[in-house]
């Protein structure tokens, strides 16, 4: 399938391993980093909540602007924004310098290698450049690509601990700096992903079926938006500050933490592919429901773990189940919409996520501070187990599987009209 694919689409994807290689790092370091140089928990809190209020309203005009102007001059600016904000953070350790680079770049959050706020314009140009029935399982490629490279950055994270404790995080900057450079030179040769001049409707019948068809587009992406801003709001009470909370409660820091990020991000992109088979033959819904549905149960246990080990296979488990399904859900939002909207429904599936993020970290901040270490996972898992509920509930009739829909093109999900 890879080789199928346009060159555009090989391209994107590429960009988003060698992206995802820096996140992986500053996954690991970015909240231990701000830990090191006196940061508390309810301040890292509250400034991973303000990264989603920032993210949510650069992304909300990110994805319409793109649908209007194209995918490659955002996601440009996105990679020269890195290379000033991570090189400016090597230079200089002021706060204002810290916090801004933070906000804009949302550094440390682990995005599996997408363009951070300007994503919308990428998934857009991403799924624009294949046909419906293999958007599930490309996507599914391209966020276990992501993985890996968050796998081997976290893994490098935990090496550059060990080898150079003063450096690690200095290191961590420059590669990301690096990489953003070398996306900049690729993203700019590509040719742009511009939409086609709209055809003007001349009867009163096709607009009807205009005002008619968008409706439904939109009750399907409101409905989308709902129950992942419950899923968001689950993940955010403890994804964020998971490295904080294993230094609390075991004691390790990037020499322990990066090897098992590593892997675990390794190991899922193994289960994204997986993911995408699942859905190419019981749907997209059916499959992320049951292996959501395990991912609950799994996260509900961790914090009674005895040993940093088995929490760390918990969380491993854990974490190849819930995001092993990121890009057959990806592929499910795009496909709600036509070509000429998915900036749109990327922007409004990732605000969805964006907005619940940023409470979560700063209540489990607060709650962390306090001593409670168990609270925010307890919160984590009945957000959670609602979002399968009503993923199933919303969505449940409009899924198939994806072979079943090859040889026609209909007006449900899988349409790609432009």
């Amino acid at each position: 399938m890879w080789r199928q694919q346009y060159p555009t689409a090989r391209r994107l994807i590429f960009i988003r391993g060698l992206r995802s290689v820096a996140q992986g790092a500053l996954t690991v370091d970015f909240v231990l980093y701000l830990k090191t140089i006196g940061w508390s928990a309810p301040a890292i809190g509250a400034l991973i909540s303000a990264q989603s209020l920032v993210g949510a309203a650069l992304m909300m005009a990110i994805g319409p602007a793109s649908d209007r102007l194209g995918r490659r001059t955002p996601l440009v600016a996105y990679e020269v924004a890195t290379v000033i904000g991570v090189a400016a953070l090597i230079l200089t350790h002021a706060s204002w310098v810290l916090v801004g680079a933070a906000l804009v770049l949302s550094l440390g959050r682990g995005a599996n290698g997408s363009a951070g706020p300007f994503a919308p314009a990428e998934q857009a140009w991403l799924a624009n450049v294949m046909d419906d029935t293999s958007r599930p399982q490309m996507f599914s490629l391209n966020s276990a690509v992501g993985f890996w490279g968050m796998g081997l950055g976290s893994l490098a994270a935990g090496v550059l601990a060990t080898a150079a404790p003063g450096r690690a995080y200095i290191a961590a900057f420059g590669l990301a700096a690096l990489v953003a450079a070398s996306n900049v030179l690729q993203i700019a040769s590509l040719p742009d992903d511009r939409p086609a001049p709209s055809k003007p409707v001349r009867s009163r019948e096709e607009t009807a079926g205009e005002n008619a068809l968008r409706r439904q587009e939109n009750r399907s992406l409101w409905q989308l938006v709902g129950v992942n801003a419950v899923n968001a709001l689950g993940i955010s009470l403890t994804g964020p500050l998971l490295p904080y909370w294993f230094s609390l409660r075991y004691g390790v820091g990037p020499a322990a933490i990066g090897p098992v990020y590593g892997l675990t991000f390794i190991l899922t992109g193994l289960g994204s592919l997986v993911s995408g088979e699942l859905a190419r033959r019981h749907g997209i819904v059916a499959t992320v429901v049951r292996i959501r549905a395990m991912a609950v149960a799994l996260l509900a246990l961790m914090p009674f773990m005895p040993t940093f080990g088995l929490a760390a296979a918990l969380y491993a488990l854990r974490s190849i189940a819930n995001r092993s399904t990121v890009g057959v859900r990806q592929a499910f939002g795009v496909g709600l919409v036509r070509g000429k909207r998915r900036g749109l429904a990327s922007s409004l599936s990732n605000l969805s996520m964006r907005i619940p993020n940023a409470i979560g970290p700063a209540v489990s901040g607060a709650i962390f501070a306090a001593g409670d270490l168990w609270l925010p996972f307890g919160m984590a898992s009945l957000f959670q187990a609602l979002y399968v509920v009503l993923f199933h509930k919303a969505f449940a009739g409009r899924d198939r599987p994806i072979a079943e829909g090859a040889e026609e093109v209909t007006a449900g999900i899988w349409q790609n009209q432009d």
